[in-house]
């Protein structure tokens, strides 16, 4: 302090440094919770969204189930070609749910691992400026 009773002009700057760097510091830790709040939203969206692939690949299994044991009666049934068309169809309804789990797979490893990898990353980065900028 002068002889005034002000303070050195060498405290006002740490002050204002000091609290400059704990709104910057404030303000960072709020935009990576927003970064990891986007991530875990679109892979959210990845995962619902191959867990309904998955759902109607389900659904397509169980009516390729079905036509195959209609195709099983048509066939001894009747020795006539009712079977091949009914054997058609199992095979396409089985060809569509093969094709559905395929891309219900797809979007499951497209959200994995659940983790904000971006915004980890960031904050990785973030903290060893910080402890590179400390040391200097």
């Amino acid at each position: 302090m002068s002889a005034t009773g002000h303070r050195d002009g060498g405290d006002e700057r740490v002050g204002e440094l000091v609290s400059r760097a704990s709104e910057q510091l404030s303000r960072l830790v709020r935009e990576e919770m927003r970064l990891a709040q986007a991530e875990m939203t679109r892979k959210g969206r990845r995962f619902g969204l191959g867990g309904g692939l998955f759902g109607a690949a389900g659904l397509f299994a169980i009516l390729a189930l079905q036509g195959l044991a209609v195709t099983g009666v048509a066939a001894l049934a009747l020795a006539l070609p009712v079977w091949a068309a009914a054997l058609v169809v199992t095979a396409l309804l089985g060809l569509v749910a093969a094709v559905l789990a395929a891309a219900g797979r797809r979007q499951f490893g497209r959200a994995a691992p659940a983790v904000p990898r971006a915004a980890v990353d960031s904050v990785k980065a973030d903290i060893a400026e910080l402890k590179e900028r400390a040391h200097r």
